[in-house]
């Protein structure tokens, strides 16, 4: 892996957390503009050195920040249709206001090897114990007007505020179908191995056909797939399991077929990358189907969550009583780990949360996935390019996000990735990296960029165009 250097060109900064970074050619327009969604509910565009505001929804997402000012909920993706130009059709996915619930679970959650009620845990009681409702919207730009709402595709309760995925809306340029990202529903260990289920919404990649126009007045409030009505199911088929959470989904055309390139978040360990070409869909109605009969599905991309993260069996950490400056390791679920050892996918590249080489970092978060088919950086071209939100060096702020590549190998085998160096000096400011965009064509490269680990500091964010 060549080392690379690239620079960091300010395009907008004083903004609020950029959650979203991608291009699109606005209705009657002559040149692709970039869409900036920030995580509070705004949607800006910019073009010709101008930023104007394409969609305010700061009265439509929940109340953020409300914990000590993190917060995972609020306008999580945006995807244009592949015809925008000619139908103005977009979709959005937020965290709807006025949902507050009290959580599925009371205190944090651990599991404990030794106690199987902990690792048998059921989400009971769904409709009252809850955390917040997302929502899947379908919006259009009449002619000549201001973007409207057309229809709601889905809703969805969730139980923990955290892990509701990131840049969670993309669209397919092989099915032309709307891929929605899914975490786990949060907390930490995924509690209810709500990921493994596969009547679980939650922890999946699931495909929407937007095409097929189905309108129900005010869906229901889910979080099974059988719980959807039958002409809802028709328009979904799910792509993969054994998610922990997504920051999107990104293809890569490559000799007439396209890979795929996943990130899960990690828990205690390693941050993971995933690739894969073939893969085998599975209708949601032959889903429910197999499910009701008790039977499996077979062929399914499976992730591997919550058995394994990444590379390594779901383990617990704490320090060794006889060595502090060693780690005691135990696997979390066991029998979770072996059931799915040989059915999960194996990832592309992991990094660690614990690292002594010198030429690597350790990481907190995997906050970003694109692949880049540029040639103005010609050693990142037909590379994967990935973001963590900030480097764990043990020191006291301010904070550094980090960015690095890797390629798809051939023989599919697990890779190394390389470190990208970059030359913008952010003085005493925090630099958490939070979102990573491409244009239409992969030729250009976006970071988001925020100040602050929380939502509610306002306008401290940056959006910068990665360059040679």
């Amino acid at each position: 892996m060549n080392k690379v250097k690239v620079g960091l060109q300010p395009i907008v900064s004083n903004i609020n957390l950029p959650t979203v970074l991608k291009t699109a050619i606005l209705p009657g327009d002559r040149f692709e503009r970039l869409f900036i969604a920030t995580q509070v509910g705004e949607i800006f565009h910019i073009g010709n050195g101008t930023i104007n505001t394409f969609l305010d929804i700061r009265s439509r997402i929940i109340q953020l920040g409300a914990a000590g000012g993190y917060d995972e909920r609020g306008l999580l993706g945006l995807a244009f249709h592949p015809g925008f130009y000619y139908n103005g059709l977009f979709y959005l996915h937020y965290s709807v206001a006025g949902s507050q619930g009290s959580g599925a679970l009371q205190g944090s959650f651990t599991p404990d090897p030794c106690d199987p009620k902990t690792l048998n845990l059921k989400w009971l009681d769904r409709e009252n114990h809850y955390d917040h409702i997302d929502t899947v919207e379908e919006w259009i730009v009449p002619p000549n007007g201001q973007p409207e709402k057309r229809r709601t595709l889905l809703n969805l309760r969730r139980p923990f505020m955290n892990h509701n995925g990131i840049n969670s809306l993309n669209f397919s340029p092989e099915t032309g179908k709307l891929v929605l990202t899914t975490g786990d529903g949060g907390s930490g260990y995924d509690p209810f191995n709500l990921s493994q289920d596969d009547l679980e919404i939650a922890g999946k990649i699931i495909e929407i056909d937007v095409d097929r126009n189905i309108f129900i007045n005010n869906p229901p409030i889910v979080t099974r797939f059988n719980e959807l009505p039958p002409s809802i199911q028709e328009t979904l088929t799910v792509i993969a399991k054994g998610v922990r959470n997504i920051p999107g989904i990104s293809y890569q055309h490559f000799f007439n077929q396209y890979i795929k390139y996943v990130g899960n978040v990690g828990q205690d360990l390693v941050e993971s990358i995933f690739s894969f070409v073939q893969y085998k869909p599975i209708p949601v109605i032959q889903l429910v189907q197999t499910a009701l009969l008790k039977a499996e599905n077979e062929g399914l991309t499976n992730f591997g969550w919550r058995g394994w993260e990444g590379t390594f069996p779901t383990s617990l950490i704490k320090e060794c009583s006889t060595n502090p400056s060693l780690d005691e390791i135990s696997t979390a679920y066991f029998d979770d780990a072996v059931n799915t050892s040989v059915k999960r996918l194996q990832p592309l590249t992991c990094y660690y949360h614990q690292e002594s080489r010198a030429d690597k970092f350790r990481g907190t978060a995997l906050t970003g996935v694109q692949a880049y088919m540029g040639h103005r950086i010609p050693d990142l071209s037909g590379s994967v390019v990935f973001t963590d939100f900030a480097r764990d060096e043990g020191s006291p702020p301010p904070a550094r996000g980090v960015l690095a590549y890797t390629r798809a190998r051939i023989d599919g085998q697990l890779n190394d990735y390389s470190v990208i160096e970059t030359d913008y000096n952010f003085g005493s400011q925090s630099a958490y990296y939070v979102s990573l965009g491409t244009n239409l064509d992969q030729t250009r490269l976006y970071l988001g960029v925020y100040g602050s680990a929380n939502v509610t500091d306002y306008n401290k964010g940056t959006v910068f165009e990665i360059i040679p």
